[in-house]
């Protein structure tokens, strides 16, 4: 990420900041920066807030201002993500905006393949994000959304972690795009024990590799039971690509017992596994509640070999180990939660209309534009293809606005 860090030095000289004229009535600190911003305010620099970025971009608008609370871009990809991990969707259903996948690159590209891509694609729309810009609050005052945001310099000093400085900024602008999506923070359930529980317990976002765990009791906890698991491929073809193509021209109640019958051919009956499919098909699932089906690709294999044992549900932890529904007591010595995401929206968006403050989604399924300039990308459910989708929409829509006020300042003149 070398190529970016010009930025940090490059902003200071930025005319778009000014010192902190005043303090504010919410207790915002004193002695920060003030910047006005003529075109939006996008949150997040992962695949959405870059899109956005892009599009705008192309159509001539570059007075945004792209903020990242950490010190590069896709930081969920690069902190949170496993090293053999790989896109499950074919790559034409995962590039974004006006850049496809490089032809070299596989048809399911690597985690690091990924990452080179968005660097490229920041690269080639000249996208310099704000790193380490921590978006503590966002309101509408009337006229402007204010963002405010918080950024702490830190440095190992003997061995310890510590402060150098911090500094505050408030953004003004007419538009906020809210682009830091569904998986913005870690879900971990509070499990009836679990602090007496004496060996190791992680998130699924600390994981990086096997290694180090071998000749350990693992248990992994969250295997997406709530949804269907369908082959990656079937016959040769992406089961989302089919699935997409069926759709065109059959109902989607059709479409789901094809997309079943070609499974249960592929993998066999998963519910004689352990992991019984819910009563309502993948597709419709999907479309009613979000939720997306899990792609096998060599998991279910592991279980019918008995490599990987599915387990039911938990009772309690105990000091080695876990007490399950059915009674049973095993040891463990580390418990991993592969328990998902969720999006942090409702602590930092004083807004009580378009975003839920339950799940910090958007209220309206795959809506994505609210009122007085607020916008989101990223929680359609639809992954990348919706990302790039919503992100043509969202910059159309800004484009629109910023021409009919600049044009206006322009008669002004």
């Amino acid at each position: 990420m070398d190529r970016f860090a010009e930025t940090e030095g490059k902003r200071v000289h930025d005319p778009l900041f000014h010192p902190r004229r005043s303090a504010t009535t919410t207790g915002f600190p004193v002695g920060g920066k003030f910047v006005h911003v003529p075109g939006p305010v996008i949150v997040g620099a992962g695949p959405g807030g870059l899109a956005v970025a892009a599009c705008l971009a192309a159509q001539g608008v570059t007075t945004y201002a792209l903020l990242e609370r950490y010190e590069c871009v896709a930081s969920l990809w690069r902190h949170r993500t496993y090293h053999r991990l790989k896109l499950h969707l074919p790559k034409r259903f995962c590039e974004l905006p006006m850049m496809p996948f490089p032809e070299s690159f596989p048809t399911y590209p690597t985690r690091e393949q990924f990452l080179d891509y968005l660097e490229d694609y920041a690269l080639t729309y000249s996208i310099r994000p704000m790193f380490r810009q921590n978006v503590v609050s966002a309101e509408y005052d009337g006229e402007y959304w204010i963002v405010r945001t918080k950024e702490v310099i830190t440095a190992a000093i003997d061995g310890e972690e510590a402060v150098l400085s911090s500094t505050t900024t408030e953004y003004r602008s007419k538009w906020l795009v809210v682009a830091t999506g569904e998986n913005a923070e870690p879900v971990v359930p509070d499990i009836d024990g679990i602090d007496t529980f004496k060996g190791q317990v992680m998130h699924s976002s600390d994981y990086r590799t096997g290694e180090g765990f071998e000749g350990k009791k693992v248990l992994v906890v969250g295997c997406g039971n709530s949804v269907h698991v369908l082959p990656r491929e079937i016959i040769g073809y992406s089961t989302f690509g089919l699935s997409a193509l069926l759709l065109r021209w059959l109902p989607i109640h059709v479409v789901d017992r094809i997309i079943l019958l070609l499974s249960r051919l592929v993998l066999g009956d998963t519910a004689r596994l352990g992991i019984p499919r819910p009563s309502v098909g993948p597709m419709e699932l999907k479309k009613v509640s979000g939720k997306t089906p899990v792609l096998d690709v060599g998991t279910i294999d592991k279980i019918k070999s008995g490599d990987i044992r599915v387990l039911p549900g938990i009772q309690s932890f105990q000091e080695h180990g876990v007490e399950f529904i059915d009674g049973k007591i095993v040891d463990f010595d580390v418990v991993i939660l592969a328990t998902g995401y969720k999006s942090n929206v409702p602590f930092w968006l004083k807004d009580n209309g378009f975003f839920s403050e339950k799940n910090g989604f958007p209220r309206k399924p795959n809506e994505w534009k609210g009122q007085n300039g607020l916008y989101a990308i990223g929680f359609s459910r639809r992954g990348l293809l919706g990302v790039s989708m919503d992100a043509t929409k969202i910059a159309d829509d800004i484009v629109q606005c910023y021409h009919k006020i600049d044009n206006g300042r322009q008669k002004s003149k």
